[in-house]
């Protein structure tokens, strides 16, 4: 459903794709859409929107010595379920194009309309922007915010704040999408009472993490980079080393004096002759396996094993 952004895009939409383009003759309407009759002819004139919340005025200008003389008209639209403006060729109308502006000739044949498939879309005459809407959320940003934090007394923030935001006395432009999407980022409750929300955003100094942070948190800026790491990207610190029990120890213990590593049974594994002899032991008796790396690195001398640690029970277990 479009909203305030789409209703924006639009605007730019007939700027751009009409700048520079004459139109001329009759507003056509469908015969099937029962909004108003459009009552305005001129052998040229040209079209420009703007948008504000969600809605967009379309005014047509008849140029100078434009015949017959015309005053500018303003169409406000609302867009409803599906609305949408195309320019194309005058005789490739898309499907429920409900209202048409035709190029004058001599320059190319085109056609400017108002597509609306679910017939939702509205228009009035006149130009005057729905009474009772808020400041646009995208273009009059100072204004919207003063007149949130201004009005927190109103009984409609006592609702959740999922609801107090399609309040369009309040939030002009604001709709489901964009409803879910704001509390989502913003990591809010959606059953917040509206009003516990929006109060502290009067008390927030320059720094703070804000009302929108976990409670707890610290500001962005110095929880960035945990706060970035998934799950899947957090990595578990190894254990520290284990103490090997010193001579005196094993021999306390009964246990055997090792003075050189013990291969396992059944290995391949060739020592390179050069590298010195590894004389950390493993914990609870494990064995120590050398490796000389690829067969390659064993062959050309280079002398630079990896050393294995086996732990209790499983012998070449890599750490």
């Amino acid at each position: 459903m479009p909203e305030g952004p789409e209703l924006h895009l639009a605007s730019r939409f007939v700027n751009e794709a009409c700048g520079g383009l004459v139109f001329g003759g009759c507003v056509e309407k469908s015969p099937i859409s029962r909004n108003p009759e459009v009552p305005f002819e001129s052998s040229a004139y040209r079209i420009s929107a703007s948008a504000r919340g969600k809605e967009l005025r379309l005014t047509l200008s008849p140029l100078p010595g434009a015949q017959p003389p015309q005053e500018p008209l303003a169409l406000v639209f609302r867009f409803g379920m599906s609305g949408s403006f195309q320019l194309v060729p005058r005789d490739m109308l898309p499907p429920h194009a409900h209202l048409r502006f035709y190029t004058a000739p001599p320059g190319p044949r085109l056609a400017l309309c108002f597509v609306d498939i679910r017939r939702f879309g509205h228009w009035d005459l006149g130009g005057e922007w729905q009474p009772g809407r808020g400041p646009c959320v995208l273009l009059e940003y100072e204004q919207f915010r003063e007149n949130v934090l201004q009005n927190l007394a109103d009984k409609a923030f006592d609702r959740p704040i999922c609801e107090a935001l399609l309040d369009q006395r309040f939030f002009n432009g604001i709709g489901n999408y964009l409803r879910a999407e704001i509390l989502y980022r913003l990591r809010i409750p959606p059953f917040e009472k509206a009003r516990t929300v929006l109060e502290a955003l009067q008390q927030r100094r320059p720094g703070d993490p804000g009302p929108l942070a976990p409670k707890g948190g610290k500001s962005h800026k110095k929880k960035s980079k945990g706060l970035q790491q998934g799950p899947e990207d957090r990595t578990e610190d190894p254990p520290p080393p284990s103490k090997a029990p010193s001579r005196t120890r094993r021999a306390r213990r009964g246990l055997p004096e090792q003075t050189t590593a013990q291969q396992p049974k059944g290995t391949s594994l060739q020592q390179d002759p050069e590298a010195p002899p590894v004389t950390e032991k493993g914990r609870g008796g494990g064995n120590l396996v050398l490796s000389g790396g690829p067969s390659s690195a064993s062959s050309s001398g280079e002398g630079k094993g990896t050393t294995e640690m086996g732990s209790p029970g499983e012998e070449g277990m890599a750490v």
